[in-house]
């Protein structure tokens, strides 16, 4: 609406010049010091305080002189230069510093013709609480941004991954490869092999590791809910959004890695949408039209059959050939049966430490051999939760076969899995295999168990001929390991 001037009154200008001369008179007597420079940075007004703390027994012997001449590190020259006020700031003197202020004067034309300046303040206790505050409001920003920047890094190394089975050997090779290059990773396997764990290492030994790694898992977000998560919304978007708008994880994952969880659950538009992403490198956030640059490194990792997903149209093509660059399949464990036991230990050292009072936990060789003889549906993920239960309920550090044989395959997703060798079963006694039929059990459980271990050994070892190599790559031992056996055992190979 415009200003009615017809309708100011005569004593408009009478009114303003009042204001004005108020104003400052109020800051000249409550300040510590007020001076006016003019156009050339020259004093030509100083109150008598001021003129007094500068050594200037009357004011009038500072008229005329440079600012700086009057008040050493005076900025009041950078003002009048700039036409810019400073409208806080500490001037440093012979005594204690003062907070002080300058605006510039400026005539009818807008050009400056001078500058005051007020000293607000001679003590800076005066302004304690303010900058405590301040200072404090900022240790904790620097605290939140530092615990966030940590919570962003790799938690896994490829040290983290155990295991020198064959195929544990390759995926790690394969990882290590994956890190050195920019292309999509697509980490596929069943839940629980350690495909979150494998991300982590391969953004961690990447050029990228100093940047965020942020995670999506794309299962446990509602579909309305994925599209903002990903990119972000403007505020005010949608019913409900922030008022301050949202950051999307494209945006927070920039210069670094988005590992996507699960990619196999998401929704089929926001994969045209993340396919667009890829290849533009660029989004605009929802509601927005603000263009998001996007530098992000994509690992995608599923328990899903993609191909089988896009043969029935649920994953688009387009998008599954663009994240299947560099694909790495994570074996289950029974396929890597080799592992279990260093696997079991490093758990166990781990649960170990979290332990109160000290504990340390050690498998007896009937638990080992249980462990090894179950084919872990729920992998690695199954593995731990068996250990970490039995650890919780032992009685003893030492943990054998009859102690852990109620948590395999009990409260697994799967329902429970089966034994992975066929000859018997482990968490049953066993007849020795030249023991008579109807012959006397054996005294424990402990000779069950190496019973059945030398029954199992034996009819691999007459299956593959004798051939101890081939016997050991079939059944996922070490080479080393198996000839300790047949040793022991007595076996006749």
């Amino acid at each position: 609406m415009m200003n009615d001037w017809a309708g100011v009154p005569a004593t408009y200008g009478d009114v303003l010049r009042r204001a004005m001369d108020s104003l400052f008179r109020t800051f000249e007597n409550f300040s510590e010091g007020t001076f006016i420079v003019d156009a050339d940075a020259r004093v030509v007004w100083i109150n008598k305080r001021y003129a007094a703390r500068f050594g200037f027994s009357d004011p009038e012997q500072a008229i005329g002189r440079d600012c700086e001449a009057v008040i050493p590190n005076s900025l009041m020259r950078e003002v009048v230069n700039t036409g810019k006020p400073i409208l806080l700031d500490i001037l440093e003197t012979d005594r204690e510093p003062l907070v002080v202020t300058r605006l510039p004067l400026k005539d009818d034309a807008g050009v400056t013709v001078g500058a005051v300046g007020f000293a607000l303040f001679d003590e800076l206790k005066a302004l304690t609480p303010l900058f405590s505050h301040y200072s404090r409001v900022q240790e904790e920003l620097i605290a939140t941004r530092q615990s966030l920047a940590q919570a962003r890094r790799a938690k896994y190394t490829f040290g983290s991954f155990v295991g020198t089975s064959a195929a544990s050997l390759e995926v790690k090779r394969q990882a290590r490869r994956a890190a050195q290059l920019e292309s999509p990773v697509l980490l596929l396997g069943e839940t629980g092999t350690g495909k979150e764990l494998l991300a982590h290492a391969i953004h961690g030994g990447s050029a990228r590791a100093n940047q965020p790694l942020v995670t999506v898992n794309v299962a446990a977000i509602p579909d309305t809910l994925l599209e903002v998560e990903f990119f972000g919304a403007a505020p005010g978007a949608y019913t409900g959004a922030d008022r301050k708008g949202r950051v999307g994880k494209f945006e927070l994952a920039n210069g670094g890695t988005l590992f996507l969880d699960e990619i196999g659950d998401m929704p089929l538009p926001l994969q045209g949408k993340l396919l667009r992403v890829l290849q533009d490198k660029e989004f605009e956030p929802l509601g927005s039209n603000r263009i998001v640059r996007a530098d992000v490194r994509i690992i995608a990792a599923t328990s899903a059959d993609l191909p089988a997903l896009v043969a029935a149209g649920r994953f688009r093509a387009d998008l599954f050939y663009r994240l299947n660059v560099l694909t790495i399949h994570a074996a289950p464990l029974r396929e890597r049966a080799s592992d279990i036991e260093a696997l079991a230990y490093a758990m166990l050292e781990d649960l170990s430490t979290q332990a109160k009072g000290g504990s340390h936990f050690e498998l007896q060789d009937d638990a080992l051999l249980l462990l090894c003889s179950y084919d872990w549906p729920g992998n690695v993920r199954e593995l731990r939760n068996t250990l970490e239960r039995a650890v919780m309920l032992s009685d003893s550090e030492r943990i054998d076969a009859r102690a852990l044989a109620p948590f395999i395959g009990s409260g697994t997703a799967h329902g429970g899995g089966h034994r992975r060798v066929a000859p018997a079963d482990a968490s049953a006694p066993a007849h020795a295999p030249d023991a008579p039929a109807g012959g006397p059990e054996p005294a424990s459980w402990s000779d069950a168990m190496a019973a059945f271990e030398k029954r199992f050994l034996t009819d691999a070892l007459r299956a593959n001929g004798g051939r101890v190599i081939e016997t050991a790559n079939q059944i996922g031992m070490g080479r080393a390991t198996l000839y300790k056996k047949i040793a022991a055992y007595g076996i006749d190979v």
